[in-house]
């Protein structure tokens, strides 16, 4: 049994990796400069917007990069928008063709604010950079599923609330998603633009820790494919910032004896130094640093190991440098 997760670790991240490292010789400055020169450009013509975004590169993957960077640094996140269609799914849940009815006269009042104030939701971000691929002759699409985040689907999928874009590049496929990329809400309620690189291109494994596809084959990844939802750990912006892939504990919610060494384990698809690595408990505004031991970087992989001296229920962090990227739940009994 233990040769066969050996085996299942190796393929599994031997399909990750090649995500990773197909582009890793592009440079995207130009692209990302060309996104910036036209800052603050008015969505009245796609077309015009589309070409002055592209024209001057040359690949297929810089015109997207330009693409996807404009949209993430140039459109808000609309909170009331999003509680809006929030409440309505919650109202259709049962009247799946209201819900229809509803979506079809929201969509016009949305696209309206998009192109004018260029604030949105996830779907407007999806539809934007979808539309601007058209345009430039890239094959994109809008990808429907479930955004897993600490407020929403944390224990079981029940909330279908997120949208983001799958690109072809190279003849192969891709996901990215421009919402979360772009920045993050404040007490659900202010935007604050913040760009996140970490959902470019995403490895699917690592995409997959917050995003699950309503269509499996959008995982993107044979092993995916084909396993069943687990509560998995909770991860944040921070974690596709620093590309932490966590493996293990693989349960959001773990159960050990008092004593008993549980092991921590995650791939880093960076380089890391394992000085920068902690594990903490937050109580209050403080963050409690918990000693942990038996400390391991090999083949990407980090691993290292904790003991709870008491019984009890504890909400511990995997941080990396001041980031926290992984939230578990440990009952000590």
């Amino acid at each position: 049994m233990k040769n066969w997760f050996v085996i299942f670790l190796v393929v599994l991240f031997n399909i990750s990796n090649a995500q990773v490292s197909d582009f890793k010789n592009i440079d995207f400055t130009k692209a990302d400069n060309t996104a910036k020169l036209y800052k603050g450009h008015s969505l009245e013509k796609l077309s015009v917007l589309a070409h002055k975004l592209t024209f001057n590169l040359t690949t297929d993957v810089e015109k997207f990069r330009a693409i996807y960077t404009w949209v993430c640094t140039n459109i808000k996140g609309d909170s009331n928008q999003h509680n809006k269609v929030s409440r309505a799914r919650k109202k259709f849940k049962s009247d799946s063709l209201g819900y229809v009815v509803w979506n079809n006269h929201f969509k016009k009042i949305a696209f309206k604010k998009l192109r004018n104030q260029k604030k949105t939701m996830c779907t407007g971000y999806a539809y934007l950079i979808k539309e601007l691929c058209f345009i430039a002759d890239i094959e994109c699409i809008i990808i429907d599923g479930y955004g897993r985040s600490f407020e929403t689907n944390v224990e079981k999928l029940e909330n279908l609330n997120h949208s983001w874009n799958a690109v072809k590049l190279n003849n192969k496929w891709y996901v990215c998603d421009a919402t979360w990329s772009s920045g993050y809400m404040m007490d659900k309620s202010f935007f604050i633009s913040d760009y996140n690189d970490g959902y470019f291109l995403t490895d699917p494994i690592l995409f997959a820790k917050n995003h699950i596809p309503l269509q499996k084959k959008w995982f993107l990844n044979d092993t995916l494919k084909t396993m069943k939802f687990v509560a998995e750990p909770i991860v944040y912006g921070e974690t596709f910032e620093h590309k932490i892939i966590p493996i293990g504990p693989k349960k959001l919610n773990t159960t050990i004896t008092k004593n008993e060494d549980i092991t921590f384990q995650f791939k880093s698809l960076n380089e890391i130094a394992t000085s920068t690595i902690s594990l903490v408990q937050i109580s209050g505004t403080d963050q409690l640093p918990y000693k942990i031991y038996d400390v391991i970087n090999k083949n990407e992989i980090i691993t290292f190991k904790y003991s709870f001296k008491h019984k009890g229920v504890y909400d511990v962090h995997l941080k990396i440098k001041n980031d926290i990227v992984a939230t578990y739940s440990v009952k000590v009994i």
